[in-house]
């Protein structure tokens, strides 16, 4: 038998671990350990690139944790699980392997009851708890030789799109589908720790046929948020019906409970869709549009950071650079752990010609999160210094990305190689 065919059939009889949601033994090329290892490594450039946490609620916050808590003490698998709230309104929820699990303020007003957002949890919490991320990628090791693909863009967040290198990983974690039977399973054990955990399983089909609903509606925020890696589905509505009726009627629902903890979020609302909607212009080159938008978010509700970068965005795009500064040093002064915020001043900066303040702020924001745009500017700062090893260092990481950044950095690096090795 070939050397290789004997390596792949040893890995075969040796990868096998017991599934501890399910009991089932299953084949599995990654340990527990790994898993944890690549959920934390991969959890703080998810937070970056999917809009940083929500933190002008920090009570909502709370009460988000205080459920995933109650809902992981009744899994099998004990995980350092830990839960946030993202700052981004695409309806989504996702989970890390290890038990690192978000969900984004798109989706938490979209909710009716604390019983629904236990089933968006527990859900997730079945994802971890039963390996379905690392079930997905052993099979995706063993057909690709054991080598893993894990440069895959997010399509839920602007700022994951920029996002280079080792960075992508926590976008292809949590974009992946997981496939109908792992879906199913976590619909399955998701309600029966609903139950546990005192709930009534009834939030959970409430849920279901709500997405359903949307989904045939073909509503273009769900589609690219919650419903590209877990599509709804009639099947689901009719199996969590199946399922709820072998669990003891009644539990909490929360409807109160839910609406208090949700009353800041929901009041703010109004502000988060004027920024949304100013996004949106300023994609489309209406640059006075979105400063309005800007200014009636930043109206509605001063406190919240990405306004002020949105109103620096514009002002960056019509040239305006020492306000696009000020803008985004009012974002940094209420939020200074968001990437975003540092690569559009460290832009600004580079333009205004102040660069060693400029390669600061790129500096500062690579360390958050590695992006195409911090690295390119840095690389072309290099460049102008002199500095072509590490200008070199720089376009190489960008040239893998792709796009127009990818395909800039790529004719850089043909030109500088050019002139060191002629």
């Amino acid at each position: 038998m070939h050397k290789l065919s004997l390596l792949l059939l040893a890995t075969l009889l040796t990868a096998c671990s017991v599934n501890p949601v399910t009991g089932d033994r299953e084949f599995m090329l990654l340990s527990g350990a790994q898993e944890i290892a690549m959920g934390e490594k991969n959890y703080a450039p998810m937070l970056q690139s999917q809009g940083g946490a929500y933190d002008v609620d920090p009570a909502l916050i709370q009460y988000v944790q205080s459920i995933g808590k109650r809902l992981a003490a009744v899994s099998e698998a004990s995980l350092p699980y830990e839960f946030t709230v993202l700052n981004n309104s695409v309806p989504n929820a996702w989970a890390l392997p290890g038990g690192k699990i978000g969900i984004n303020r798109g989706l938490l007003t979209e909710l009716n009851s604390e019983a629904e957002l236990a089933a968006v949890l527990s859900h997730e919490i079945v994802h971890a708890a039963a390996r379905h991320t690392a079930k997905t990628l052993s099979r995706g090791m063993l057909m690709q030789g054991l080598v893993v693909a894990t440069s895959v863009a997010t399509n839920d967040s602007s700022y994951g799109d920029l996002a280079v290198g080792s960075a992508n990983a926590a976008a292809a974690l949590v974009t992946m589908k997981y496939g109908r039977s792992a879906e199913l399973e976590s619909d399955k054990h998701g309600i029966r720790y609903m139950s546990k955990a005192g709930y009534d399983p009834q939030g959970a089909i409430a849920l279901q046929k709500t997405f359903v609903r949307l989904s045939e509606t073909r509503d273009q925020d769900w589609l690219s948020g919650l419903f590209a890696s877990h599509p709804p589905s009639r099947e689901r509505v009719k199996a969590n019906i199946k399922t709820a009726g072998r669990l003891p009627a009644g539990g909490k629902l929360g409807k109160d409970n839910f609406r208090i903890a949700m009353q800041r979020t929901m009041d703010s609302k109004p502000a988060y869709d004027a920024y949304d909607e100013g996004r949106e212009a300023l994609g489309d080159k209406k640059t006075g549009e979105a400063l309005a938008l800007a200014n009636k978010a930043l109206a509605l509700y001063p406190a919240e950071a990405h306004f002020h970068a949105l109103r620096g965005d514009v002002r960056l795009v019509i040239d305006q650079y020492d306000m696009a500064v000020t803008n985004y040093n009012r974002a940094i002064g209420r939020r200074g752990d968001f990437f975003y915020y540092y690569l559009q001043r460290g832009l600004a900066r580079n333009e205004l010609g102040q660069t060693s303040s400029a390669v600061v702020d790129l500096e500062r924001s690579i360390e958050l999160l590695p992006t195409a745009p911090a690295h390119y500017t840095l690389g072309t700062i290099n460049v102008d210094r002199g500095n072509i090893d590490e200008a070199i260092k720089h376009f190489r990481i960008v040239a893998k990305s792709g796009g127009e950044y990818g395909a800039a950095a790529t004719e850089q690096l043909r030109r500088l190689e050019t002139q060191t090795r002629p």
